[in-house]
């Protein structure tokens, strides 16, 4: 398949407590022939940004476009990236009409809500032609000072937010991973997957709709509150990496 992308790319340090809200921000569109990336970089080197673009066109469409495009419409889903030094950045996604294109921001920071929330915007600009509004949000949310948990932020006139505390248990309707999670998995299976997850197994999640995916790996995993899960966490894996399933 060809993908194309129009990428802002913002470098940021690896870390538990990141500098900038976000670091990529990419459209990635569809054809159908083979994997191309294109971008404009701000603030960045282009080894940096050719990894990047090589990761994300793979985990943007992480399925066989021609069997899941009508399924996929419209869906919001995140992957993770682990890096050497095990911290995670999370690749929070938007499938537009037909799966032919995605939406992608890539950021250190778990916030769920607030990221999907933005995708929905930017693409209603993008599908609108509305560049320079897209444009003016994306450089306002990446020069936002990150703000304490609870503190309520405006963007404009369509964009807010509240900055969700990650320090705490998440709750329900509030917490979108939860809530997916517990109308889509029943009690026995939510212990059977518990009780693996204390055990450190190796465990393997299928599910046809991407958006109910990995909300049930992100609801589960956040259940282990005030552990965490240290091994291997792929929440959306791509044909490219089956080999772990072996």
């Amino acid at each position: 398949m060809k993908l194309n992308s129009r990428v802002a790319v913002m470098k940021i340090e690896s870390g538990q407590n990141p500098e900038t809200t976000f670091e990529v921000y990419a459209e990635v569109t569809y054809s159908g022939i083979s994997c191309v990336g294109k971008g404009t970089v701000l603030h960045c080197n282009s080894t940096y940004l050719l990894e990047v673009l090589q990761t994300l066109t793979k985990f943007c469409f992480p399925f066989y476009v021609d069997s899941h495009a009508v399924n996929q419409v419209g869906q919001n889903f995140t992957f993770v990236l682990t890096d050497i030094d095990s911290k995670q950045r999370f690749g929070f996604c938007r499938l537009s009409s037909g799966a032919k294109s995605c939406f992608c921001i890539l950021s250190y920071l778990p916030w769920f809500e607030v990221f999907y929330k933005l995708l929905n915007v930017l693409a209603d600009y993008s599908a609108k032609g509305q560049d320079s509004q897209r444009s003016e949000l994306l450089e306002t949310f990446h020069k936002l000072t990150i703000p304490e948990p609870g503190t309520s932020v405006h963007l404009g006139v369509h964009s807010y937010f509240t900055v969700p505390d990650i320090r705490e248990l998440p709750s329900i309707p509030e917490n979108r991973n939860l809530t997916e999670y517990f109308v889509a998995v029943d009690v026995n299976n939510m212990l059977h997957l518990y009780a693996s997850m204390l055990y450190e197994r190796r465990i393997l999640i299928c599910c046809s709709k991407l958006s109910t995916l990995t909300a049930c790996i992100h609801g589960s995993a956040a259940m282990l509150y005030p552990m965490f899960w240290q091994h291997v966490y792929i929440p959306v894996l791509p044909p490219h990496l089956l080999d772990y399933c072996w």
